[in-house]
């Protein structure tokens, strides 16, 4: 009966080609917009919390006032030397960020772009790049520049790669880039650069080494960082607040989610694209009815009941939004493709996207084929015969 049923909804598809493909495309265009907003959004959440994700800390001390990792405010170099006093706590140390403007040595082109600066002897990030080359950015007017930056660097990365000077400005001032690690862009700023502190300090000399930007504590082995956590926030004053390293993560991801329009705009665009397939494919299914009723109302007449026939508009449904979701899916891949090659963005499909796409085209289509299915139940053999 099923099999019989799947037979009759495609031939009722296949009917009219023009109309199928339609239908297809609808369902493709549906698919992409809904993939395309959901990896937007991955990416926003990914690339904004990916520099938070390689803090070399167990907890994380930032200002009571800060907004997120890249609205950040000053706190008093004295909260870390407070933490120090637990016993759990083998050292807190200050970690300095800032924007600054500076000029691609390839282009000449001014920029904005994130610059760290932190002790050399206790990296700041778990980077493998910094392994070594955190001991030369102790030397004065010296930068370690990220691959993966936004921008044309490709000149650039190629002479440092070789071993040749390279020279930039940074907030008006020469300083040389001497090595390179690999993070990624993000919605803060295209780019970073990372330093020791005192050539950060060079660099904003308006800034005092008094007022950092964050605090990067490690624990002692075998202790519990959210228990230290709660411990170290009720001996501090209220102008700070400590996370665990993961928390201070989830609270990045939950701001941009939350508390910014680009995320409730890439949201919107999921729903707007769920909106788009939902019409498309209802428009598909209600012509299909309507031109066919009176062949429905023949089956109803020598004995098909409305559950059959209401199978048949679900199996139609059903096979629009398979067969449709493919040419989706694999145009959704290719924009991936393009669009992470040109913004360095992390862009990824993945298994658990690719199915929860496919289940919201699924459930896209059977709502359509449920709204049909109205049209359908008027199809009476009385008006046939």
């Amino acid at each position: 009966m099923i099999k019989r049923r799947i037979f009759l909804a495609w031939r009722q598809l296949m009917s009219r080609k023009g109309r199928f493909l339609v239908a297809l495309a609808g369902i493709g265009f549906a698919d992409i917009l809904i993939m395309t907003q959901l990896g937007f959004k991955s990416a926003l959440l990914d690339s904004n919390t990916r520099l938070p994700s390689i803090l070399n800390a167990d907890l994380i001390i930032v200002s009571s006032q800060a907004q997120n990792f890249g609205v950040l405010k000053d706190f008093s170099r004295r909260r870390l030397f407070q933490a120090k006093n637990l016993t759990e706590i083998v050292r807190a140390e200050p970690l300095y960020l800032n924007l600054a403007t500076w000029k691609n040595p390839q282009t000449n082109s001014e920029s904005s772009i994130l610059v760290f600066g932190f002790n050399p002897a206790q990296s700041a990030f778990r980077l493998p790049e910094l392994t070594q080359s955190s001991r030369l950015i102790q030397y004065p007017d010296v930068v370690l520049f990220d691959r993966a930056s936004n921008g044309q660097y490709e000149n650039v990365i190629a002479q440092i790669e070789q071993g040749k000077k390279v020279y930039t400005e940074i907030q008006g001032r020469k300083k040389q880039i001497i090595g390179l690690y690999q993070v990624g862009a993000s919605f803060i700023a295209d780019g970073s650069l990372i330093t020791s502190d005192q050539n950060f300090l060079r660099i904003f000399n308006s800034r005092n080494a008094g007022a950092v930007s964050l605090g990067l504590v490690t624990l002692k082995a075998g202790s519990n960082p959210n228990q230290v956590a709660e411990k170290l926030q009720k001996e501090l004053p209220g102008d700070v607040k400590v996370f665990t390293r993961q928390a201070y993560i989830e609270s990045e991801r939950l701001y941009w989610e939350k508390n910014t329009s680009i995320g409730f705009v890439f949201s919107f665009g999921v729903i707007v694209g769920i909106f788009v397939g939902v019409i498309i494919v209802y428009q598909i299914l209600f012509s299909d009815v309507s031109d066919h009723l009176s062949e429905y109302a023949t089956l109803k007449a020598i004995g098909y009941n409305d559950s059959y026939l209401l199978g048949v508009v679900f199996q139609e449904a059903i096979i629009l939004a398979i067969v449709g979701f493919v040419p989706g899916s694999l145009i959704s891949i290719g924009l991936y493709n393009l669009i992470s090659n040109a913004t360095n963005l992390p862009l990824l499909i993945t298994t658990t996207r690719l199915l929860e796409v496919f289940l919201l085209t699924l459930g896209m289509c059977a709502l359509s084929g449920a709204i049909a299915m109205r049209k359908l139940r008027s199809a009476d053999p009385a008006d046939i015969f």
